[in-house]
């Protein structure tokens, strides 16, 4: 299992997937107390059936739709998935009736969808319309001069954006392929939008105070919860304090002619890293291979070779401490706004000494950030499958209630799913984002979740935060442009693959997804798609196992394709257009 994580943390990963990483022993002891406990927190309440709000069919009864489950069982027979496991629920989400069923009641592996049971259980405590505001306080008084003799302290509150990714109507920007996916797919991007806009406006604010030059220190309290670590691919540190999704985005640009050196960029500009870049451009027969290495803990080496005929190519490196990274930031953009310190961006982030939460909250505000709503971090998450995001879901569930772990966030996350009406003895979590060996859901637990959903005020908003089918987000190439069902799906898919060493193939550990469509006759349906351990073709050049696992998308697409064009007549005369399903993407491309 470390040959395993040091590969794929190497690169060998794919959109929309995690990877495994070797826990700690302290790690491996408290995530499994928590994904014990989750299951035990109730005992079992009816029939599976009952609990999802299904009319289960009979055993040994015949299907109603014959022809349908003929044409979806010919999918899950395609060559190479004869040793996968298939789970599957799909059900009428009006009646309840059972359109189709495969091991629903069996415990799967998740992979990404598990971001639908973390992020639901996030809106049912904060609500969609929640903003995270992150002030700026001083320790000190303000002398007629301007003068602070005292500290400025940015007291991080969990924003996940913290005024990045901001679009010119407020709302945030996102790519069908997040920047933190970086490194294992070569189509990643970064958004057309200031990473640094809430910090930038956490400093006019301070000006606005009056505050011309700080005698003491500029420092992040970071205290909000205990540091913990991600269990998806991408970013891997979880603190209170994100800025740039706690990264260094490396863009690296052919120059006009084979030979010529590339243009080297990074974002946010800063002198917290320095890079030495020696990049050339090279013909396209020779490809593109760029690598970025870390020499000590704030400086970058990039070497390689980019093909002339690549438009750009996005990398990423993250910060070895978010906290510094922050602090470092935040001082550039005080000093950019004439606001002198005596403070350098080159030192180290301490929140010793500092008063204690409560008290420090207490102290003079110079200034604050307000995000967008909920609503709008929740789109990031699910459009994207955003790990970082996810993974520090719980862990604001956590300090909301007076905790600071992640244990405690699993648990609360817990109590909010049974609230829901979740069987908590059919699912199982050690984390938010999906990569963990703890996580497990049953179809019919996931179907129940999707359902419950649909009955809350704010279905609306989970609704419109996940990925469309063949348009914007992990789903956008699941099916083909000229697809009917196109635009008729909103889910959320889920990746997960390790390397098998014996063979030299790779194992797709879980391809998921579950959500909402419709079908052409008008009928509203509720989706639940698993398969675990298929074998997959080994790499080849031009071929990599993104490749593989992305057909394994496509195959679940197809599965849409087939519910989509059905000819099972909707069971009752109500509108034919499912709740969210004409609401147009918001992607920034």
């Amino acid at each position: 299992m470390v040959h395993e994580a040091r590969k794929l943390a190497a690169g060998a990963r794919c959109p929309d997937a995690t990877r495994v990483r070797p826990p700690s022993l302290a790690s491996i002891a408290g995530r499994a107390l928590a994904a014990l406990v989750l299951p035990m927190a109730v005992g079992l309440a009816g029939s599976p059936a009952a609990r999802a709000g299904e009319e289960a069919r009979p055993p040994g009864a015949a299907s109603e739709h014959p022809a349908l489950e003929r044409r979806l069982e010919e999918v899950l027979a395609t060559p190479g998935y004869r040793h996968g496991h298939w789970g599957i629920l799909v059900v009428d989400a009006r009646t309840g009736k059972v359109v189709y069923e495969r091991n629903p009641d069996e415990l799967f592996a998740p992979a990404s969808v598990t971001k639908l049971f973390s992020t639901a259980a996030a809106l049912a405590e904060l609500g969609a319309d929640f903003r995270f505001e992150t002030p700026v306080v001083r320790t000190g008084e303000v002398d007629g001069h301007g003068v602070l003799n005292g500290d400025l302290v940015l007291v991080a509150r969990g924003d996940l954006n913290m005024g990045g990714r901001m679009g010119p109507d407020g709302t945030l920007l996102f790519r069908d392929d997040d920047h933190t996916y970086a490194g294992g797919n070569p189509r990643s991007d970064v958004v057309e939008a200031d990473p640094l806009a809430g910090l930038d406006h956490l400093a006019a604010e301070v000006r606005a105070a009056g505050v011309r030059r700080v005698t003491g220190d500029v420092r992040i309290d970071d205290r909000l919860f205990e540091p913990a670590e991600s269990t998806g691919s991408g970013p891997r540190r979880l603190a209170p304090i994100l800025i740039n999704d706690n990264v260094v985005d490396v863009l690296v640009r052919p120059g006009k002619a084979p030979g010529d050196p590339a243009s080297v960029s990074i974002i946010p500009v800063t002198s917290y890293v320095a890079v030495d870049a020696q990049v050339e451009t090279g013909t396209a027969a020779e490809g593109t291979k760029v690598d970025v290495r870390a020499a000590g803990p704030r400086r970058l080496i990039i070497r390689g070779r980019i093909a002339a005929d690549q438009s750009r190519l996005v990398l990423i490196h993250e910060v070895d401490d978010p906290a510094s990274f922050a602090r470092a930031l935040f001082l550039e953009s005080l000093q950019r706004r004439g606001i002198r310190t005596e403070a350098s961006p080159l030192g180290v982030n301490s929140a010793a000494g500092l008063p204690p939460p409560g008290e420090l909250l207490r102290r003079p505000k110079v200034a604050v950030c307000t995000s967008p709503p909920f609503r709008e971090s929740m789109k990031i998450i699910l459009k994207v499958s955003h790990n970082l995001h996810a993974s520090t879901l719980p862990l604001l569930l956590a300090s909301r209630h007076g905790e600071r772990t992640l244990d405690a966030g699993l648990r609360l996350q817990g109590e909010r799913l049974r609230g829901l009406g979740v069987d908590l003895e059919a699912i199982s979590f050690g984390g938010g984002a999906g990569g963990s060996r703890s996580d497990l859901v049953t179809p019919r637990a996931t179907v129940a979740l999707l359902k419950a959903m649909m009955a809350r005020g704010d279905f609306a908003d989970f609704d419109a935060a996940l990925p469309i089918l063949g348009r914007d987000g992990t789903l956008a190439r699941a099916v083909s442009p000229e697809s009917p069902a196109r635009g008729h799906a909103r889910a959320k898919t889920g990746t997960y693959w390790v390397e098998d060493d014996l063979t030299g193939k790779s194992v797709l550990t879980s391809k998921a997804l579950a959500g909402y469509m419709e079908t052409a006759a008008g009928r509203p349906l509720i989706l639940a798609f698993f398969v675990n351990n298929v074998k997959l073709d080994a790499p080849r050049p031009g071929r990599p196992v993104s490749d593989a696992t992305a057909d394994a998308g496509r195959l679940l697409g197809r599965l849409c394709e087939i519910l989509y064009g059905s000819d099972t007549p909707p069971d009752d005369p109500s509108p034919r257009t499912a709740p969210g399903a004409s609401r147009p993407s918001t992607t920034a491309r």
